[in-house]
């Protein structure tokens, strides 16, 4: 029989790799380790990547255990769902993944300028409602700015038209540098083969929307320092429809 969650949060409580700041905390609760991640961690002088919304881990773990020269962070809020990925890190002796569980709206206060060199967006909620939550949305691209390095790589894998193509417009509207773009990652020729094994590492959930039929996008774009970021006015279709674990859609039929 799995662990409940109160007997994951306990275990969480005690991970040498799990670091808690909700917005509930942060502000009365120091954190010592902005811009000292790789000192006080990691003991390293690697690069670090982050995964916002990582859910149980599979993305930040995998990729771990594929770049061991390399410092990984998962970040979300659910401490229930990341609980499988830090277990996980931990029972394998994994060294270069952390989990960060906090609101990714306040993530700029646990890192400084330029300690992070990419971010992994992957199946995040699309928030067809609400594009300040939206984590491709120029509200978020200039909190990453605060402490991603001058054009730092974001990448997006998703199962969301509404999301890939708000991203793109948004890229796009902004003149931010492209680096790669597929409308359906699972049928693309030509990949390499370290980036197919790379973007073929799946989610739980991910696996879900390959058998419902649904392609799976991808994207990558630079992130300069620099330049104003304006939200793009594109009216866009919304998702025909309901991801798992996402609230039902709105009845409108498209969004701004």
């Amino acid at each position: 029989m799995g662990k409940g969650k109160l007997a994951k949060f306990a275990d969480m409580e005690r991970y040498e790799n799990v670091f808690q700041y909700p917005f509930s905390v942060a502000d009365n609760v120091p954190f010592d380790m902005k811009g000292r991640w790789r000192e006080m961690y990691f003991k390293n002088d690697n690069p670090i990547v982050l995964e916002l919304g990582c859910g149980k881990g599979e993305y930040t773990v995998g990729l771990a255990k594929m770049f061991p020269n390399v410092n990984f962070i998962g970040v979300d809020i659910k401490g229930a769902r990341m609980w499988t990925g830090a277990t996980q890190a931990l029972e394998e002796g994994l060294k270069n993944v952390a989990f960060l569980r906090t609101n990714i709206e306040i993530i700029d206060r646990f890192f400084a300028e330029g300690e992070v060199q990419e971010i992994w967006l992957t199946f995040s909620d699309p928030q067809m409602k609400n594009p300040r939550k939206r984590l491709t949305s120029t509200y978020f691209m200039e909190r990453y700015r605060h402490f991603l390095q001058d054009g730092g790589t974001i990448h997006l894998k998703t199962d969301s038209n509404f999301l890939f193509t708000y991203t793109t417009y948004m890229q796009q509207h902004n003149n931010l540098p492209l680096l790669f773009r597929t409308e359906d990652l699972y049928h693309t020729e030509g990949l390499d083969p370290q980036t197919q094994e790379i973007l073929g590492i799946q989610t739980y959930y991910e696996s879900m929307w390959i058998e419902r039929g649904l392609n799976i996008k991808y994207m990558k774009f630079s992130l300069p320092k620099n330049g104003e970021l304006t939200e793009p006015e594109v009216e866009i279709p919304l998702d025909e429809y309901r991801s798992y674990h996402r609230d039902k859609r709105s009845p409108k039929t498209t969004a701004l």
